[in-house]
């Protein structure tokens, strides 16, 4: 809801701004009827997905389990729509919907942080980035969340000016404006709360490293430190071995890729840095207290129907 809300709002006020109406919307479902947000709150469309013309701008918002909400009746309006050459758009998690209509084939996209590791296993023809939105010829794709005011904002000056653009963001007390070269996490030191550049950098080499894990002592080589100043570094500010915290971080990228893709648990063990199934199979239930098929079993029956 916050990015579908941040985006209309956004034109919204530049239309009282500028005082005329520059921008209009129609609300689309695929069925015509009401749409309700995770949130539990309900949105009156306007009508099903119907015809857009070519100057239009098509944009498609995505949340939770967007893989289970992009159906074929979607994805072949999508597709159909693309055809006459209009701007399209995914706010949040619904460039997984373009990138499935094979939209985004040989562009820079992003998504979701939560959803970049099971897009990038998915979709191996798309640039994914970390970007806070991509703007890529006539592809828009957003990371979510208040990224949205920073594309709508990117576009109102386009089209209208940078003075009509700060105006809406003064209004909505948006002083932190993001462009597409800002990234959508916070950085290292800031997500850990330690401000310490070696095992920063660390954390970073760890991030970058997930399928072919690096041994501590050859992390600690490449900082410049001894592997025993390396555990007491991550003892001191994390509580637990570089060992440990490079495995919680296999461990989330394999949940992730659990809970939003259809990969095989043997093909997800060896993406993140497993030799073997069981092996894997055994850190999972230690860390999560359940097995990696009972977790995608759990995740196949919370989804909608």
């Amino acid at each position: 809801m916050l990015c579908f809300s941040a985006a209309v709002e956004s034109l919204r006020i530049a239309n009282r701004m500028s005082g005329r109406e520059l921008y209009t919307w129609t609300l689309m479902s695929e069925t015509g009827e009401p749409v309700t947000c995770s949130g539990g709150i309900e949105f009156v469309v306007h009508s099903n997905l119907i015809e857009v013309l070519r100057d239009d701008t098509l944009m498609i918002c995505g949340g939770i389990n967007v893989q289970n909400s992009t159906t074929k009746r979607l994805l072949n309006w999508v597709r159909r729509e693309a055809r006459r050459g209009p701007i399209i758009g995914g706010l949040c998690t619904a460039g997984y919907a373009l990138a499935k209509a094979g939209l985004l084939d040989g562009k820079r996209a992003t998504i979701h942080w939560e959803n970049q590791d099971s897009f990038s296993e998915e979709f191996e023809d798309v640039e994914l980035t970390k970007s806070v939105f991509v703007v890529d010829g006539n592809r828009i794709t957003t990371a979510g969340g208040t990224s949205s005011i920073d594309l709508m904002l990117k576009l109102i000056a386009q089209d209208h000016g940078e003075e009509l653009a700060n105006a809406v963001a003064d209004q909505l007390i948006y002083s932190s404006i993001r462009t597409d070269q800002d990234t959508q996490r916070l950085s290292i030191p800031t997500r850990i709360g330690v401000r310490h550049p070696k095992l920063s950098l660390v954390i970073q080499k760890m991030e970058q490293n997930i399928e072919e894990p690096i041994s501590p002592s050859m992390l600690a080589r490449e900082v410049g430190m001894s592997t025993r100043q390396l555990e007491r570094l991550f003892r001191r500010y994390l509580n637990r071995s570089p060992k440990r915290y490079y495995m919680e971080l296999r461990l989330q990228k394999a949940r992730n890729l659990l809970m939003q893709t259809d990969m095989s648990v043997i093909n997800v063990a060896l993406a993140c840095g497993f030799a073997s199934p069981s092996h894997f199979s055994k850190c999972y239930r230690a860390h999560y207290d359940t097995t990696p098929y009972r977790e995608r079993g759990a995740q196949a029956s919370r989804l909608p129907s």
